[in-house]
């Protein structure tokens, strides 16, 4: 059960609503972290902005979504993990692929350096190296992708931190934090 509130759409305000009626259309549903999300609306549309704005960036799907199944892993958070588990295979990734990013690399040698550049951000709390950034350059990515990368990292770390903290109940088919032997 959450710790934290989940505004349910008949406790909801005429704001939390409106809110809650564009993120259905978009999704189709309305995941609970985002319900946790709502009990404070600018939050929630600071989240939603945020997500839009790098949704349309130069990162390709995929990678976002290797990403936040790298991220959700490190950061042991399960809802997460389900949500990306799920979005990850809609949008394409195979089930070793997955293995793949929640171990922290990919079958495909760019994503597995965007994916492993970007736990070492979470890892060092962004104090990165030359290095790394060099092989971030080397692999193709942009000053461009790599701001990206980072900006998704944050969001990511975000939206890890309120799945934690409220123990938000999981929405999407559960995925255990534990890595197969």
């Amino acid at each position: 059960m959450a710790r934290i509130n989940i505004v349910t759409p008949e406790s909801a305000s005429a704001e939390q609503k409106a809110l809650y009626e564009a993120i259905q259309a978009q999704l189709g549903m309305v995941p609970n972290f985002l319900k946790v999300f709502a009990n404070s609306p600018a939050a929630l549309k600071a989240f939603l902005g945020l997500h839009g704005l790098a949704g349309e960036g130069s990162l390709d799907p995929l990678t976002r979504e290797r990403i936040a199944l790298a991220l959700a892993q490190q950061n042991s958070c399960e809802y997460c993990l389900s949500a990306h588990t799920a979005i990850g295979r809609k949008a394409g990734l195979s089930g070793d692929e997955i293995d793949a990013n929640r171990s922290g690399t990919s079958r495909d040698g760019k994503a597995a350096v965007s994916v492993k550049f970007a736990r070492s951000l979470v890892a060092h709390m962004g104090e990165i190296t030359t290095a790394e950034l060099q092989e971030m350059r080397d692999a193709g990515y942009s000053e461009s992708d790599i701001v990206e990368v980072i900006s998704h990292v944050g969001m990511n770390i975000l939206t890890n931190l309120l799945g934690k903290a409220a123990r938000v109940d999981i929405d999407f088919p559960k995925v255990d934090l534990r890595l197969a032997a």
